[in-house]
């Protein structure tokens, strides 16, 4: 998702699911796959290669589980605390995020 026209779609009428570290907001779409936006603020996590890494590895997750995840727009948004996570741990918060929204896009 590139344009703020995709961004502001998504946040009009969303389906959230979050953590201490993470916000994920989705909406359906009506493409035949998945995409994904970002939103980490400076104020959130200050440091450029730590907003880099949070980005990188979403995106890995992503493309590992394009798959399974239905047709929404994803946008992930950063906590503060998330700077304290390991790669490890980081990509299971994404993972049970993206469970729960996997289940509440199936009903």
């Amino acid at each position: 998702m590139l344009t703020p026209f995709d961004f502001n779609y998504v946040f009009q009428e969303s389906t959230r699911a979050g953590s201490p570290f993470l916000t994920l907001i989705t909406r359906k779409n009506q493409l035949s796959h998945p995409r994904l936006g970002f939103a980490i603020a400076k104020k959130q996590v200050k440091r450029a290669h730590e907003r880099n890494r949070i980005k990188r590895l979403a995106k890995e997750y992503f493309r590992h589980h394009q798959h399974q995840l239905p047709n929404v727009d994803f946008i992930l948004m950063a906590k503060q605390p998330v700077i304290e996570l390991d790669n490890q741990q980081l990509f299971a918060t994404l993972d049970k995020l993206c469970q729960k929204i996997v289940g509440k896009h199936q009903v």
